[in-house]
């Protein structure tokens, strides 16, 4: 009997299949090549970073630790996998292929890239995508990672199938279960060495299996946005927690954030319910013809209402985010498609591949499109307490309409962030995240 993983996969590559056909007919190509990629060992070392496999493969087989696998499409035919099973006693071969991906695919088993290098010298037009160095010698008329067949496989991405809806669904909830364990620790005073292993041991994934290296910040670290340490010591004093961590599903990935404090700490804790709210309000509106840009600036908005209400900045919200006073508050952009790349592909250009570049006051938005069912996108508005900039605002003419005896006493808490995970439907959209949660507790 087929399982739902059997169904919705088999309709997902014959989609993709029939995309891969008709761009191959469309642009001349005889063949197109996928390579997983290669791990490449640091500089003067003999190890190599947690090796993931290149975007483009993951995203037609469900292999994202394969390395040195090449997939092979011709219009018309069954595809071909040359699946890479290197005999070797120092690590644990690759595991065999699962029928229910497997038999959509001729499998070539070799040991080694040797196994498929130099069996395409015969095809005339030759499209390859990966890392130059890993292809180099695959033939004599190869065009190497051409720009309109990129765009064309990465547009068909940023529309999720079914069976991508699922296996990011499924990464929500593994997530969320992470989430939850670590907000516990976090509760009982633990560090943030200790909270990460709480973490992991809920997603039941090890580090090198995550999508992205999660962010675990307590107190002041919170208002680095990317903090990439975990301190092995718990704090004198655990004020707040920002956790951004995802988990890996058949190589989609989630990117959830949530930030807590404790109970004794009310005026920071109004502060987040209040963040909350707004991205609740921002989901609402990831509808069909939405601009993203248009979202962007409402979260300004938003946090420009919390900063005048709560007397931190005494400006009218629509004087606080066109005096760019918001943005020392809020640097980052308000989120980002997601699927087998935490930031998935083609955010700024059209359907058409045309550039769609971020407005020159929002320089960091990742995403500037107008939304269409099927897209999946991230929503993270922020509020943070940034001393680099928040010392710029104070050398502003803008520096006195700050309340810094606020200020100073919300900066030991460092910032907030709420981030979802959302799929824009022909209706309303589809918080994959909120549902996890909510079916956990």
């Amino acid at each position: 009997m087929p399982t739902t993983d059997d169904l919705l996969y088999a309709r997902h590559i014959e989609q993709r299949r029939d995309q891969i056909d008709t761009l191959l007919s469309e642009l001349g190509f005889d063949a197109l090549l996928i390579h997983s990629g290669r791990p490449r060992n640091r500089l003067f070392d003999d190890q190599h970073p947690p090796f993931r496999a290149h975007g483009p493969f993951v995203a037609l087989v469900p292999l994202p630790f394969a390395a040195d696998c090449l997939l092979e499409f011709r219009v018309g035919r069954k595809p071909r996998l040359w699946y890479c099973q290197p005999e070797d006693f120092w690590h644990s071969p690759p595991a065999e292929p699962a029928a229910w991906w497997a038999d959509h695919f001729e499998i070539e088993r070799v040991g080694s890239a040797a196994g498929w290098r130099g069996r395409f010298g015969a095809d005339r037009a030759l499209a390859a995508i990966g890392d130059r160095h890993d292809l180099n010698d695959i033939g004599e008329r190869v065009a190497l990672n051409p720009r309109h067949l990129l765009h064309a496989l990465g547009e068909a991405r940023t529309r999720k199938t079914a069976w991508e809806r699922e296996c990011l669904t499924r990464a929500n909830r593994r997530a969320a279960a992470g989430h939850l364990a670590a907000a516990d620790a976090f509760r009982q005073g633990a560090s943030e060495l200790d909270i990460q292993l709480a973490y992991l041991q809920a997603v039941a994934q090890d580090q090198d299996e995550q999508p992205y290296h999660g962010i675990v910040a307590l107190n002041e670290h919170a208002a680095v946005l990317h903090y990439q340490h975990r301190d092995a010591h718990a704090p004198a004093q655990s004020r707040s927690f920002l956790l951004d961590a995802g988990a890996d599903e058949h190589g989609y990935a989630s990117d959830i954030t949530r930030t807590w404090t404790l109970p004794q700490h009310a005026d920071f804790a109004v502060l987040v319910n209040e963040m909350d709210a707004l991205q609740q309000r921002l989901c609402e509106g990831l509808r069909p013809g939405a601009s993203f840009i248009d979202l962007h600036r409402q979260a300004h908005l938003g946090v420009a209402a919390i900063l005048n209400q709560s007397g931190l900045v005494a400006m009218d919200p629509e004087d606080l985010v066109e005096s760019g006073v918001s943005a020392f508050f809020l640097p980052h952009g308000l989120g980002h498609f997601l699927g087998v790349q935490v930031h998935d592909v083609n955010g700024q250009v059209d359907a058409a591949g045309e550039p769609l570049p971020p407005p020159e006051r929002y320089p960091f938005l990742r995403l500037t499109r107008v939304l269409e069912p099927g897209h999946v996108v991230t929503v993270e508005p922020g509020l943070y307490f940034i001393p680099m900039l928040l010392e710029r605002l104070r050398q502003s003419e803008y520096g006195r309409r700050v309340d810094w005896s606020q200020v100073e006493a919300l900066k030991v808490f460092g910032g907030i962030r709420v981030e979802d995970n959302v799929l824009v439907s022909e209706a309303d959209p589809v918080n994959l995240t909120r549902q996890a949660f909510a079916g956990l507790t």
